[in-house]
C-alpha cells in the first residue's frame, strides 16, 4: 500500500514532522512554499494533505489542481486563510486545532491586564527614556477588583480560573454557560447590562458573530462604571474603536489593552497614541509552547484521517463514512436547520439539550447528527463551531445534551426533534425529510405547521384573532418587503398562534418593531438558514 503523502507549506516544529513519519506518513517539508502561490499549485496535485499554518492561502485555483488532495490541516484555529466552500467542494477536509492556544491566550489577557493596571509599557519606555517619573505611574491593584468576563468558554473560564486565583471577583456573562458550570468555576453568571455597570475591569472572549460584533457599542461603554479598564485578546470588532477611543478620551473608560484590531495588519487605529492604552500585535498565541501544541495536533489528526478515516475537529464535514454520507446528508442538514432554529429563538442560558429520533431516522448514526444538531443550536453565538466540535463545546459549558431514538414516528417515517431547555423554560421544534430530500418543519412548540427552511424567515408568537394574517401582510406590503410563502399553526380556535413566513431579502429592524404592534402578537423574530 502507498504511503500517504502530506506536505508542509508553512514552518512547523520537527516533531510534528517526526509524528508523521513515525505514523507512516510520508511528509515534504517547504516551509517557505506557501508564499509562493503558483508554485504551490504545480506541485499540490501530488499529495493527499496539506499541513498549513497563516501565511499559505487555499485559493480555489490552488484547489482546483489538488486532483489527489484528502485534508488540509490547520495549526491554528483560524482557518480564513482556507476557501472553505471550495474545499468542501473538492471533497476536501479541513482540519484546525481550535484549543491548543487557549492557556497562552489566556495568560496573555491576564499579562495584559497588570501592564494596563499598573502602566508597564509607559513605565519601562519613561525610564529607559533616562526620567525616573516615579510619581507619575499611579496603578491599581488587581486584588478584589470586580473582572467582568464576556464569553466563558474554553478560554474565558482559563481567565476566570487565574483572576480567582488573584483573589478577584469574577463575574461572567455567556448564554451558553449553565449555571452549574458557572458554579464549578467559582463565578457569577450574570447579564450583560450588570456585568457592564459592575466591573472594574471587562475582559472579552467571545468570537466574533453578528450577535457579538460591537457587543461594547457607544452605548454599552456608557453603561460601564466610571475608570473601567477593558482588555481585548480575542476579536477586532467586538469593541467600537472610534467610541473607546471617546470614552478614553473623556476619562469615562481609565485604560483599555488590546491585541486584536478591526483591521490587522494594524498600522494605524482610533487607539494608537492616547497614554492609556497598550497595544499588541496580535500575540495571544505567539508561545513556542502554543505553536508547539498546534503542530503536533494537526499532525496527529491528519495522520489519523489519512490512515484510520478518523475525523478530529473538520470545520467541513460530520464524522460519517462514504457509504453512510448518501443517506444521512438530507438529515445532518435537518438536525442542523431544527438546531438553528432553536438557537436562534434562545436568548437565556441553555441548561439542557434534548434530541430524539423516531422512526427510520432513528436507525441511523445519530450521534452525527445530533452534532450537526448541537453546532446549528450553538452557532449563532459561536461562530468557530462545527459539527466535529460541537460536542465538546457544549459539554465545556456545562449545557447536558440527551439522545433519545424511538422506532414509532406516527405521522411520519422519521421525525427529529430538539428540545432546548432554558432558565425561563423548553421550546421544543420537530422536523422530517419528505421524499423530494429537502428537511422540512412540521412542528413548533406543540403547534402544527409544515414549511421549508429558507435563507430568510420571520417566525410570530400570537393570539389567534381574526384579522391578523391581513394587518401582517400590509405591515410587510407598506415596508416593501415582499412575501414568498406563509405557514401557519395554532391549537385551537382563539387559542395560542404561530407563523412562519419566508420574506424576500432581508428584513430592516424597524420592520420587525411594526410587526410587534400588531394586535396579539407576542413574538416577532428573525431567522436565517
Amino acid at each position: 500500500m502507498t504511503k500517504p503523502r502530506v506536505l508542509i507549506s508553512d514552518a512547523l516544529s520537527p516533531a510534528a514532522i517526526q509524528i508523521f513519519k513515525d505514523r507512516g506518513v510520508e511528509v515534504d517539508f517547504q516551509p517557505d512554499l506557501g508564499k509562493d502561490k503558483d508554485k504551490l499549485a504545480a506541485i499540490i496535485g501530488d499529495y493527499d494533505g496539506l499541513a498549513i499554518r497563516s501565511a499559505t492561502k487555499v485559493t480555489p485555483k490552488i484547489l482546483a489542481e489538488a486532483r489527489n488532495l484528502k485534508v488540509i490541516g490547520r495549526a491554528g484555529i483560524g482557518v480564513d486563510n482556507v476557501d472553505i466552500p471550495a474545499a468542501t467542494a473538492r471533497g476536501v477536509i479541513v482540519m484546525n486545532t481550535p484549543f491548543g492556544n487557549s492557556i497562552t491566550t489566556a495568560e496573555h489577557a491576564i499579562a495584559m491586564m497588570f501592564a494596563l493596571a499598573r502602566q508597564i509599557p509607559a513605565a519601562d519606555a519613561s525610564t529607559q527614556a533616562g526620567k525616573w517619573e516615579k510619581n507619575r505611574f499611579m496603578g491599581v491593584e488587581i486584588t478584589a477588583k470586580t473582572l467582568g468576563i464576556i464569553g466563558c468558554g474554553n478560554i474565558g473560564a482559563i481567565v476566570a480560573e487565574r483572576a480567582i486565583g488573584l483573589r478577584m471577583r469574577v463575574i461572567a456573562f455567556d448564554p451558553f454557560l449553565s449555571p452549574e458550570r458557572a458554579l464549578d468555576l467559582g463565578v457569577e453568571k450574570v447579564e450583560l447590562e450588570d456585568l457592564l455597570a459592575r466591573a472594574d475591569i471587562i475582559t472579552l472572549h467571545t468570537p466574533l458573530t453578528e450577535k457579538t460584533r460591537n457587543i461594547l457599542s457607544a452605548d454599552n461603554l456608557a453603561k460601564t462604571r466610571k475608570g473601567v479598564r477593558i482588555v481585548n485578546c480575542a476579536r477586532g470588532g467586538l469593541v467600537d474603536e472610534q467610541a473607546l477611543r471617546a470614552a478614553l478620551d473623556s476619562g469615562h473608560v481609565a485604560g483599555a489593552a488590546f491585541d486584536v484590531f478591526v483591521a490587522e495588519p494594524a498600522k494605524e487605529n482610533p487607539l494608537f497614541g492616547h497614554p492609556n492604552v497598550v497595544c499588541t500585535p496580535h500575540l495571544g498565541a505567539a508561545t513556542s509552547e502554543a505553536q508547539e501544541n498546534v503542530a503536533l495536533q494537526v499532525a496527529e489528526q491528519m495522520s489519523d484521517y489519512l490512515l484510520k478515516g478518523a475525523i478530529t475537529n473538520a470545520v467541513n464535514f460530520p464524522s460519517i463514512t462514504a457509504e453512510e454520507a448518501p443517506r444521512l446528508k438530507p438529515f445532518i442538514a435537518l438536525a442542523e436547520k431544527l438546531g438553528s432554529f432553536a438557537g436562534q429563538l434562545t436568548e437565556s442560558g441553555l441548561e439542557r439539550v434534548r434530541i430524539t429520533y423516531e422512526g427510520e431516522v432513528a436507525q441511523m448514526k445519530t450521534k452525527a447528527l445530533t452534532s450537526a444538531a448541537i453546532a446549528g443550536l450553538l452557532r449563532p453565538m459561536l461562530a468557530d463551531i462545527n459539527v466535529v466540535s460541537a460536542p465538546s463545546i457544549a459539554k465545556e459549558r456545562g449545557i447536558v445534551v440527551e439522545e433519545m431514538v424511538r422506532d414509532a414516528a406516527g405521522d411520519y417515517d422519521s421525525l427529529v426533534t430538539v428540545a432546548v431547555e432554558t432558565e425561563n423554560g423548553e421550546r421544543a421544534v420537530s422536523g422530517t425529510v419528505f421524499a423530494d430530500g429537502k428537511p422540512r418543519i412540521v412542528d413548533i412548540k406543540g403547534l402544527k405547521v409544515e414549511a421549508e427552511f429558507a435563507p430568510s424567515m420571520i417566525y410570530v408568537s400570537n393570539e389567534d384573532k381574526p384579522g391578523f394574517i391581513g394587518r401582517f401582510a400590509t405591515t410587510l406590503g407598506d415596508a416593501g418587503v415582499n412575501i414568498a410563502t406563509f405557514a401557519l399553526g395554532r391549537d385551537r380556535p382563539g387559542g395560542s398562534a404561530i407563523a412562519l413566513v419566508e420574506v424576500d431579502g432581508g428584513l430592516p429592524a424597524q420592520v420587525l418593531e411594526r410587526v410587534m404592534t400588531i394586535p396579539g402578537v407576542k413574538q416577532a423574530k428573525p431567522l436565517a438558514f
